[in-house]
């Protein structure tokens, strides 16, 4: 029984999916031709509103009918001009009214073109109601003066009928632009979100791969004359992590494209070929691993805390070990340097930071700070969620 409601409302959205993908002036149309043929089905006869409510009518004629089209035909518009769909439709009716003809299921027309100023009309929309409580008066009293045998007090309901379908046209406005606003809302918090990651990837690719060409560069400058080869090596160390820095941002570019299939694998490639080349700026590295590949989030948590160890401990013994358990897969990377790394690493802002909110959105948890002899960081990802991270 609990799976009843949920079927019918798949039932109903695939029945109602044809109709919605129809366009606003086709199914207005549908609409309007429908009421103009209720309005002379022989069932029909005697329904629809007589606000007048003579004593005597006068029999229908042609110029009935053409009040009764006037009255449908112009629904085609309620929702694109509600106002030049409203204005036919109640002037048809109260000349209809006026002249006597028998009661018509076309003054239902009435009604839905009061819904449909309230629901579709977004401008003057005061200055339209003066305009139309005006107008009600003015009808009837001509009506009372033509020798209706309706009380004073049946309009004065009648008037709260009208102002029940306006209302309700303007309650279904305002929930339309609640949920508009909401939408946008969202789109503007995903959009935000999606910025934040770019930032952090940005920030993630960037950082590592200057720091190890300057660190490069600089080997180079004072290599170049004492050992030329040695030069030459730094020097195609930076080319080559130019080059890896393209692939990296090239894959970023991947991701913010729609039309690309995003990936969550490290564009960086094996965790191996980060560490051999950060070894190959100088950096001493111990790592160890009991086999497999990390994913993205933890691949990044590797690559900032290299790029600390480069920046603020140059030189200093560095060890990466990564464990897997049923549970968690665990990262950590520990520096044996100066204080100052610590400084420098914890001031690196966004690095830290963004590691923090990326293992955190997967439900890892993520330490950085300083050591008696040093610096470690150390992230760990449950195995459940490591595979989207």
């Amino acid at each position: 029984m609990t799976r009843l409601p949920g079927m019918w409302e798949s039932a109903r959205r695939r029945v109602l999916r044809p109709w919605r993908s129809l366009g606003v002036l086709t199914r207005d149309t549908v609409l309007a031709a429908g009421l103009l043929g209720v309005a002379y089905l022989p069932t029909a006869n005697g329904l629809g509103m007589d606000l007048a409510e003579f004593s005597a009518h006068r029999p229908a004629d042609v110029f009935a009918t053409v009040l009764i089209v006037a009255m449908c035909v112009p629904l085609v518009l309620r929702r694109t001009a509600p106002i030049a769909c409203a204005l036919p439709v109640f002037l048809a009716t109260g000349i209809h009214q006026s002249l006597t003809y028998p009661r018509n299921a076309a003054s239902v027309a009435v009604l839905v073109a009061l819904y449909s100023l309230g629901a579709y009309q977004l401008r003057h929309r005061r200055v339209l109601a003066v305009v139309l409580t005006a107008a009600y008066v003015v009808f009837v009293l001509v009506l009372m003066r033509g020798g209706s045998d309706e009380p004073a007090f049946s309009f004065v309901t009648f008037y709260g009928v009208l102002l029940v379908a306006f209302v309700a046209g303007d309650w279904m406005r305002r929930q339309r632009n609640t949920a508009e606003a909401l939408r946008t809302a969202s789109v503007a918090t995903a959009l935000a979100a999606e910025r934040a990651v770019i930032a952090r990837e940005l920030h993630d690719v960037v950082t590592h791969h200057v720091t190890a060409m300057v660190v490069q560069a600089d080997a180079a400058a004072f290599l170049i004359e004492a050992k030329p080869q040695k030069a030459a090596e730094s020097l195609s160390t930076v080319s080559g992590t130019g080059r890896q820095a393209l692939t990296e941002l090239r894959a970023l570019l991947q991701v913010i494209d729609p039309a690309e299939d995003a990936t969550r694998e490290p564009a960086a490639g094996k965790l191996e070929d980060l560490i051999e080349r950060t070894r190959a700026m100088g950096q001493p590295i111990e790592f160890v691993t009991d086999g497999g590949e990390v994913t993205l989030a933890l691949h990044r948590v590797v690559q900032e805390a290299l790029t600390n160890a480069v920046k603020y401990a140059n030189g200093c013994p560095t060890s990466v070990r990564v464990e897997r358990s049923s549970s968690a897969v665990t990262v950590e990377v520990t520096t044996t340097g100066t204080a100052t790394m610590a400084g420098g690493a914890s001031s690196s802002g966004r690095g830290l930071t963004g590691l923090r909110e990326r293992v955190a959105a997967f439900g890892g948890t993520f330490d950085a700070g300083p050591t008696a002899d040093g610096f470690r960081v150390l992230a760990s990802i449950p195995a459940a969620a490591e595979v989207a991270a």
